[in-house]
C-alpha cells in the first residue's frame, strides 16, 4: 500500500508564515528562534500532521495523566499511584520499560520528540494537546477512561460506571436512605459526566429529584455540603462522593452539623485509599480496580505496538467493586 506523503517543511513554513529555516530550527530545538514562534511552528506542524512515520522501537512505554494542564502530583492520589505501579509491572513483564510523565507536560511541546513506542494516557480531556501531537507522529495510544476526543479505531479501558453508580444507590436505599445526593466533578473529564448522567438516570427511574454538588479538592471541611445538610426538613440522608477526598469531606461536614454517620447520614466514596477502613466510622468505598485497568491497558498497548492481531476492536470494560463498611449501614434499631 502506498504511503500518503506528509506535509513538508515548506508546507509548515507557509502555514506558520515563517521561513523553512525557522521551521527546521523550531522543530529541532536549534537556532535563535523566539519561544512564541517556536511554539507556533510546532503547533502548526502538529495540526498539519507532521511527524516521523514508523519511529524506531525503543522498548519503552509512557504513561501520563492529562486531565489538567497545570502541575500537580497525581501520584498522591491512590488510584493513579496504584495504576502507575501496576502499569510498570505489566510493562516489565512484557519486556518494556515505562516512564511516567509530569502532568504539566501535557501543555508543552515535548511530545514532538518523546522517544516511546506507545503511550497510556489517563483521563484525557477534550482538546488534549499531547494527544494531538502523538497522533500526528503515529504513536500508538491507549486511554484509561474514554478520551475527550474519541476517534474511530481508538482503544481504551474503562469501568462500567452505569452499573457501579446504580449498585451504590441501590445499596443506600436498601440501607434506609430516602434522599440521596451525589458529589461529582465539574471538570470536562469523561468520568464526571458518566457518573453524573448515571445518577440522574437513576433518579428519574425512582422519581427522585437529582441533588448534585460540585467536588472541590480544597474544601477540606466539606462546606459544599452545607446546603444539603443544614435544613432538618429537607436534609439529605445519604451522599455518594465520586472522588477520593469526598468521604473525609463528608465526615467533616457531618461533624460540623452534629449528624451521626450512618444514623443520620450514610456515606459512600469512590476511593482506593486503604485509610478509609480506619476512619470513624469506616467508610464504604467503590474501587475502580486500578490494577486491573492498568494491566488491561498495557496489554492492549503492547498488542498495538507489536501488531500481533490480539488488540481488541472494542473498548475493554473493567468492573468496579463496592466495599461495604459501617458508614453506609442501616440505622440501628430504635428502642420500642
Amino acid at each position: 500500500m502506498c504511503r500518503v506523503p506528509g506535509p513538508t517543511l515548506a508546507d509548515i513554513a507557509r502555514a506558520a508564515e515563517v521561513s523553512t529555516a525557522t521551521v527546521s530550527h523550531a522543530l529541532n530545538g536549534t537556532g535563535r528562534v523566539g519561544e512564541a514562534t517556536r511554539r507556533r511552528v510546532r503547533e502548526t506542524a502538529t495540526r498539519l500532521g507532521y511527524g516521523t512515520p514508523g519511529p524506531p522501537r525503543t522498548r519503552t512505554l509512557g504513561i501520563a495523566v492529562t486531565t489538567f494542564p497545570a502541575a500537580w502530583n497525581y501520584t498522591d492520589i491512590a488510584y493513579f499511584s496504584r495504576a502507575v505501579t501496576a502499569a510498570t509491572s505489566a510493562a516489565h513483564a512484557r519486556g518494556y520499560a515505562l516512564i511516567t510523565l509530569p502532568a504539566d507536560r501535557a501543555a508543552d511541546d515535548s511530545w514532538h520528540s518523546l522517544a516511546v513506542d506507545g503511550m497510556l494516557i489517563m483521563d484525557s480531556p477534550r482538546g488534549d494537546p499531547m494527544v494531538r501531537a502523538l497522533r500526528a507522529r503515529g504513536i500508538p495510544l491507549v486511554f484509561d477512561g474514554v478520551p475527550g476526543d474519541p476517534r474511530p479505531g481508538d482503544h481504551w479501558v474503562d469501568n462500567d460506571h452505569e452499573s457501579a453508580v446504580r449498585e451504590v444507590l441501590d445499596h443506600l436505599v436498601a440501607s434506609g436512605a430516602r434522599r440521596v445526593a451525589l458529589q461529582s466533578g465539574s471538570g470536562d473529564e469523561h468520568y464526571a459526566h458518566a457518573v453524573t448522567a448515571a445518577y440522574e438516570r437513576w433518579c428519574a427511574d425512582h422519581a427522585a429529584p437529582p441533588l448534585v454538588t460540585p467536588f472541590d479538592p480544597a474544601d477540606g471541611e466539606g462546606h459544599a455540603f452545607d446546603a444539603l445538610l443544614r435544613d432538618p426538613e429537607n436534609r439529605v440522608d445519604a451522599v455518594y462522593a465520586a472522588y477520593d477526598p469526598g468521604g473525609r469531606q463528608l465526615l467533616a461536614a457531618a461533624a460540623r452539623h452534629g449528624l451521626r454517620v450512618p444514623d443520620d447520614l450514610r456515606v459512600v466514596c469512590a476511593s482506593e485509599d486503604p485509610a478509609y477502613a480506619r476512619t470513624t466510622p469506616p467508610v464504604t468505598t467503590v474501587t475502580l480496580s486500578p490494577e486491573q485497568m492498568a494491566h488491561a491497558a498495557v496489554a492492549v498497548l503492547v498488542a498495538l505496538i507489536e501488531d500481533d492481531g490480539t488488540a481488541p476492536s472494542d473498548p475493554v470494560s473493567v468492573p468496579a467493586g463496592l466495599i461495604v463498611r459501617a458508614s453506609s449501614g442501616p440505622c440501628p434499631a430504635q428502642p420500642t
